[in-house]
């Protein structure tokens, strides 16, 4: 038997924003909160177990140094890539240069901590 990625966790200066623009990001919601101020959020109706892994937004004091070996890709579900890019946009994501050229088929982004995550151009059918 194999394992599987059941929650990743993002450690943030301010989980409350974060938990927020992800949430919009993904569809997902709030699922549990820790009194380390840790918030975990996943799909709606689901909750820690399905498919889709949950999200702890964990509070860090500790400043970021350098690029996060690890990142976050995204594909849209219910639109094409420009439309995707532009909510994305609106919700507080601003775009991030990692030394890109400029023809790739996705977008780098950093969503409101710096946390960069790429806009995949596949769409991907909603779970």
């Amino acid at each position: 038997m194999a394992c599987r990625i059941s929650e990743l966790v993002l450690e943030c200066a301010d989980p409350e924003r974060l938990a927020a623009f992800w949430n919009e990001v993904l569809g997902y919601v709030e699922l549990n909160r820790e009194d380390d101020g840790s918030i975990e959020i996943g799909p709606p109706d689901v909750g820690f177990g399905g498919q889709r892994p949950t999200l702890v937004l964990s509070p860090s004091s500790a400043p970021r140094t350098g690029k996060y070996r690890l990142h976050f890709d995204v594909s849209a579900t219910d639109r094409d890539q420009g439309a995707e890019l532009e909510r994305l946009l609106a919700l507080g994501a601003r775009p991030a240069d990692v030394g890109q050229s400029g023809a790739e088929s996705w977008h780098v982004l950093a969503d409101p901590e710096g946390n960069e995550f790429c806009l995949l151009h596949a769409r991907l059918r909603p779970l």
